[in-house]
């Protein structure tokens, strides 16, 4: 069924059509959260105001049109999807306030939950919920599904931590808690909406059997069904409407704002790890370590642990374990080192009398602490690594009675043999009686089909009935549970849910058959299709992890998306459905707009890279391979072709000016459909060629520089302050640190092969990857020297796929931080220096050491927030800058302090530039200026 045609007409006049999508490509993106359903949306629209969320709930209850918010997706239950209208965040809902010294902070509900935490860290703060996603969900998705995580408990949640909320109805009317002038308005118009709901409070509270029993619910970790412990928590009615809000997953009314209490974020921790001999004195031992001063009890069954236990950096003890080894991992936090020691003492000396089969006694140190969390970490993915490709990862997430533990955790196993779930396993935060169970599920055949329900039939048995637990402790219910509610509540809650979604919604147009349904296989049915696309993406379990890293994500896909696309399309071509407009859509918003960077790859829970697909897509059509060829054996010809165009444009710019040459530019990029480059004022100027002398004896130690061949080819641009081209200010730096420094032979003709590497040549790209190897072997006389390379990428590019184990190869960060600091006497300058730090940068482990450099440069270090690639990507910001302008669209703003920026990639350095509005440069500009040499080495 199509939209109506009225009122796609107002929507259109209201929503910008880059705003506005219904394109196949995008409802199909779109149409994807983290959960194991899919609903096709008939459109997405990106919104940016309230304004346009007010109008936007008006235009769909006057013509009756279902509508879905949607923050992050990261949502496992299946209530952020539609086949009606996906309303989608845009940028501008990021704002964030401290109130009352950080004891208070007002968010909105674009903002990623640990950036919220970031504000609030330099108070040593937090917000109270701290979902395992929180690196990727947003306030909105928190608040809406009351998310928890592993040491937030009950106590610390969205609905007991809420100050306040602003929110907007299905009838498009606002209410801020927090404005008196907002709250007043609202009694006049929607007094009778109030007063409906204090009555319901009222009877609610007198109903002594029903009460008791939304008590006992919450005192439990519950997400299922609305929450009905606001009718007997308050009295006043809007406090009851803002706390039914919280966890109601878009199906009363959209969250525009939310104010949290905070919570101490104390600096002083530790974690131990206690294997018991079985699961019933593991988890009797949890109910011990409820009453202490524990801020985490993570609960690892052997399953769990078995599935972990060949993976690298694993200690070799978690294979001993015996069959029935059941494990928890302890955390404790405090305000200072004093005071953690006593209570790791306390905490031992409790569980003390409990059998032991394998102890990891608590430890601050990062590395052991690190090593343990890693084991509870990697259990959910490690279970996605393995799956057969077709099948989807679930993971469930229940509560028993803590006290009913044990026997809640032997009868799921028995469900899981019984069903023939044998890669399940359990994990949970153990404290609360809150377990997450994790298997592989196909929903290819109604046999599969019919195996899912007649497990979740027992299951939801087994917690609600038998053990009157909760049947989702903090995923939400979404359609997942949406059947089970009344199972879980009884006929009275359930009705009573029912009246609070008829009153604050009583068109149903607000995520129709999420959390409350009337068909009793919602949970059954619109099951998302995994079919193989390609061996590198098929452990995709669609999470959205990966979502807030990558730079093209709201100009075209995210990794996530990319991913889905491609899967449908190889499923429509194995079925001999016609993919050609498909493909060519996604020739664009897959290919030619990924950065294929890869720092997908370090979010993601499996370690997916998507730039790998892509690169390998990118070959299909890599239809030059003469050219590649050609280039490979005269690439310090091309490398002169470059320089001489690079000289070309300057001169144009001296005789037009900087401001006519990029008007014409433009043009002319126009004219070209876009296969001419777009000059700009931070275009470099054309490299001198390096004098190269050969070494001499000399006592000082040597160092071989590899200069990049975007170093050798491309200057300072003609406004930087910084005119020494990098090859000779970091050999200055090199020789003020006491080094030799010398040069691979035919410098000019060698390259790492990132640029074939790129476009597809992978055969070239290895080619010349191999013959610097060989010049370097070559140069550092076998790997008795240290090489220094000056950017980022191309270190990184070497390192992949394995370095010859004799050579010492540096990036900037790394030489630098080896084998200057020790040599150099450091002091600060006064002024503010923004920091990049380059994709490859973080792929080699360097990014706090850049950091720790710049700190020592400066007396004020800035990074800009939310800023993780800058969609550069080699020429992708010649040949598609609108990648790198979307990736960059908040940095002139973060750094409007600064005058300067550093990082460690040329090519990087010129987008950066021409967006931030400052001069970035290599970190030798700034490390040099800040440094002498130290008299005695």
């Amino acid at each position: 069924m199509s939209l109506p045609v009225a009122f796609l007409a107002a929507v259109e006049r209201l929503i910008p059509v880059t705003r506005r999508f219904d394109d196949p490509l995008s409802t199909l993106a779109f149409g994807t959260d983290a959960s194991f359903y899919r609903l096709i949306p008939k459109l997405v629209l990106r919104v940016e105001s309230e304004a346009e969320v007010v109008e936007l709930l008006q235009l769909a209850t006057i013509h009756q049109m279902p509508v879905t918010f949607r923050a992050a997706g990261t949502s496992l239950s299946g209530q952020a999807i539609s086949d009606s209208v996906l309303i989608v965040l845009g940028d501008n809902w990021n704002g964030r306030e401290l109130l009352k010294g950080g004891a208070q902070i007002r968010l909105q509900p674009g903002v990623i939950g640990a950036q919220a935490n970031a504000v609030l860290a330099p108070l040593q703060r937090k917000i109270g919920p701290d979902p395992a996603s929180i690196n990727a969900c947003k306030i909105g998705g928190i608040v809406a599904n009351n998310s928890s995580g592993m040491c937030c408990g009950t106590a610390q949640n969205s609905y007991h931590t809420l100050a306040g909320m602003r929110l907007i109805l299905a009838d498009g009317s606002v209410l801020d808690s927090e404005d008196p002038l907002s709250v007043a308005r609202f009694h006049a118009s929607h007094g009778e909406l109030l007063e409906q709901l204090a009555e319901l409070g009222r009877q609610t509270r007198a109903n002594t059997e029903l009460a008791a029993k939304i008590r006992h619910k919450y005192r439990l970790k519950n997400t299922t069904g609305l929450s009905l412990n606001a009718l007997i928590d308050y009295e006043l009615p809007l406090d009851i409407l803002s706390h039914l809000m919280v966890g109601s997953e878009g199906t009363l009314g959209f969250i525009s704002s939310v104010t949290y209490h905070t919570v101490p974020d104390h600096p002083h921790k530790a974690s131990a790890l206690v294997v018991f001999p079985d699961v019933q004195s593991c988890c009797h031992a949890v109910t011990v370590l409820k009453s202490q001063p524990v801020s985490a009890v993570e609960l690892l069954d052997r399953r769990s642990l078995r599935s972990v236990e060949n993976k690298a950096g694993m200690p070799a003890w978690v294979k001993a374990l015996s069959a029935n080894a059941c494990a928890l991992l302890i955390e404790s936090r405090a305000a200072s080192q004093a005071l953690l020691q006593e209570q790791l003492a306390q905490i031992m000396a409790s569980i003390a009398h409990f059998p032991v089969e394998k102890q990891v006694d608590f430890s601050s140190d990062p590395v052991v602490y690190e090593q343990l969390w890693k084991i509870r970490k990697d259990t959910f993915p490690a279970v996605g690594a393995v799956r057969q490709t077709g099948t989807t990862v679930i993971i469930e997430d229940v509560t028993f009675p803590v006290e009913q533990l044990a026997a809640g955790v032997n009868r799921l196993l028995g469900l899981f043999d019984k069903h023939h779930y044998d890669e399940a396993i359990i994990f949970g935060h153990a404290l609360e009686g809150n377990l997450h169970f994790v298997f592989t599920q196909g929903f290819d055949t109604p046999e599969q089909v019919a195996r899912y329900s007649a497990f979740m039939d027992e299951v939801t048995q087994l917690v609600a009935v038998e053990f009157g637990g909760s049947l989702k402790a903090e995923h939400g219910t979404g359609r997942n549970m949406a059947p089970f509610v009344e199972l879980e509540w009884g006929s009275d809650a359930y009705q009573l849910m029912w009246t609070i979604k008829h009153l604050l919604d009583p068109h149903g147009i607000l995520n129709p058959d999420v959390v409350l349904s009337v068909d009793p296989q919602i949970h059954l049915k619109h099951l998302k299709p995994l079919p193989a696309a390609d061996e590198l993406v098929d452990k995709c379990i669609e999470c959205g992890f990966c979502e807030p890293v990558c730079p093209a994500k709201g100009l075209t896909l995210s990794p996530r998306q990319r991913i889905v696309i491609w899967r449908d399309i190889q499923a429509k071509q194995r079925v001999g459905i016609d993919t050609t407009a498909l493909e060519q859509a996604y020739q664009y918003q897959g290919i030619d707009t990924c950065a294929a960077t890869g720092l997908c790859a370090q979010r993601c829970p499996v370690s997916i890279n998507t730039g790998d697909l892509v690169r390998k897509l990118r070959a299909r059509n890599a239809h030059h391979a003469g050219t590649a060829n050609w280039l490979t054996g005269h690439f310090a010809s091309a490398l002169a072709g470059t320089r001489l165009t690079l000289m070309a444009a300057n001169g144009a710019r001296q005789l037009l000016g900087a401001p006519r040459l990029a008007k014409a530019s433009s043009v002319l990029r126009s004219l070209s459909g876009n296969r001419l480059p777009q000059w700009t004022a931070a275009m470099p100027q054309a490299a001198k060629a390096i004098q190269i002398s050969a070494p001499t004896d000399d006592p000082r130690p040597r160092v071989v520089y590899l200069a990049a061949c975007v170093s050798r080819a491309m200057g300072p641009s003609f406004s930087d302050t910084e005119q020494v081209s990098l090859l000779d200010k970091t050999r200055g730096l090199l020789e003020k640190g006491g080094f030799q420094v010398v040069f691979p032979d035919d410098l000019d003709n060698l390259c790492c092969g990132q640029p074939f590497a790129s476009k597809g040549y992978a055969e070239q790209a290895d080619s010349k990857r191999q013959e610097l190897i060989n010049a370097l072997l070559k140069a550092s006389r076998g790997g008795l020297d240290p090489i220094y390379c000056d950017t980022s990428p191309c270190t990184l590019r070497l390192l992949q796929d394995g370095l010859d184990p004799r050579l010492k190869l540096h990036d900037p960060v790394k030489f630098i931080r080896e084998h200057l600091l020790e040599r150099l006497t450091f002091t600060p300058q006064q002024a503010p220096v923004a920091v990049h730090v380059t994709c490859s940068t973080q792929h080699l482990g360097e990014a706090q050491g850049l950091l720790d450099i710049v700190s020592r440069c400066t007396q004020q270090l800035v990074v800009p927030e939310g800023i993780h690639c800058c969609g550069f990507a080699g020429d992708k910001g010649f040949t598609t800058p609108e990648l790198n302008a979307h990736a960059l669209r908040s940095l002139k703003d973060a750094v409007q302090i600064c005058e300067e920026g550093v990082s460690t990639s040329r090519t990087c350095e010129i987008g950066l530039s021409h967006h931030a509005g400052i001069d970035y440069h290599s970190l030798v500009y700034l490390v040099d200026r800040v440094t002498t040499a130290r008299s005695a080495i």
